[in-house]
């Protein structure tokens, strides 16, 4: 039977319809429309296609969730997505996942937990695979996720909580290598700009920051909070600015401080790096596309992304939890003084 012979089919489209006028069975039309696990000759491809744009097919997503006990989708709850680090990591692991043949709900909370927590809820109604939450907090109360019985892992995160496995960066080490490298430079007087924090842990970046001055011998510098955004940056600088003794070199808490600490000095007439040293933290694009560029600390986000996924996959095989606490890299580049 030739499929000018078939006639279209009335109501919704179901995968019989499409096996019926491209001539094949519904296992071929399903290799088609999942990319396996069989292969299809090229010609039966076509026709299944063709019939499948004529018809217009689309399968049914809930019923295949439900013949499989899985929807094939991972969700990933970031403070906020805007932020170029969040960006990178949140692609990351939608690559790693879609390797493995899952899809991804991005969620943002704002810095917001209670945002953080419906998200969650949410993701858990959506019937997930999966929740990777990089939280607004570094101690985040995990009684919401636990409530879920979702396999989940924590995203830049450096603990190591009971029931969830997690991945972060060596935060202090970081920082305590881009403090030592501006110590190398001659600056005995380094400020940090740090972003705020609602947990009791201490800020890792702040903690390097500490060690490094005390091992050198040198006095604790000034300390400023300010929210992780270029305008939280922005209004860091003209704070560190307008002190009677303001120091010669600023580690940032992240990148995207560091570009508003930039504006802000460009539009006081500070240059960077011969009046006041800058570096950052996170290895964002934004740092190497500055002006001056940004020394900064690289935090290795394919790997972190590649590091969750397999223990996310891990949890539902029943394998162990695993925490993992990657080093970080000092990418040189102008603002600290180095040529």
């Amino acid at each position: 039977m030739t499929t000018s012979a078939v006639q279209t089919p009335r109501g919704p489209v179901t995968r019989k319809d499409v096996a019926r006028y491209a001539g094949v069975s519904t296992a071929v039309v399903s290799y088609v429309v999942n990319g396996g696990p069989k292969n299809v000759a090229p010609a039966t491809e076509a026709k299944v296609r063709d019939a499948i744009r004529i018809l217009g097919y689309r399968p049914n997503a809930a019923a295949r969730a439900l013949k499989l006990g899985s929807t094939e989708t991972i969700g990933v709850v970031v403070p906020d997505n805007t932020n170029p680090f969040f960006t990178h990591l949140a692609h990351a692991v939608e690559e790693a996942a879609a390797a493995l043949g899952y899809g991804m709900v991005l969620a943002n909370s704002n810095g917001s937990l209670t945002r953080e927590r419906k998200n969650i809820h949410t993701l858990a109604a959506r019937q997930v695979d999966g929740v990777f939450l990089a939280s607004c907090v570094f101690d985040p109360d995990l009684t919401d996720l636990e409530a879920t019985d979702i396999p989940s892992v924590l995203l830049n995160n450096l603990g190591s909580p009971p029931g969830f496995s997690s991945v972060g960066v060596d935060l202090e080490a970081g920082a305590r290598a881009a403090v030592e490298h501006l110590i190398g430079h001659g600056h005995t007087s380094i400020g940090l700009a740090i972003g705020t924090n609602t947990g009791n842990q201490l800020d890792g970046r702040e903690a390097g920051w500490l060690a490094a001055l005390r091992a050198a011998g040198l006095p604790d510098g000034p300390l400023i909070h300010g929210e992780f955004s270029r305008s939280g940056g922005y209004e860091v600088g003209k704070r560190f600015l307008a002190m009677a003794n303001r120091p010669t070199a600023i580690f940032a808490s992240s990148d995207m401080q560091a570009i508003g600490i930039l504006r802000a000095f460009h539009e006081a007439g500070v240059r960077v790096p011969a009046d006041i040293a800058l570096v950052s933290f996170d290895g964002s694009l934004d740092a190497e596309y500055s002006w001056p560029a940004l020394t900064t600390v690289s935090q290795p986000i394919e790997a972190m992304a590649e590091a969750a996924v397999r223990s996310l996959v891990g949890a539902n095989r029943g394998e162990e939890l695993q925490h993992h606490i990657l080093p970080t890299e000092l990418i040189i580049r102008q603002s600290c003084g180095c040529p």
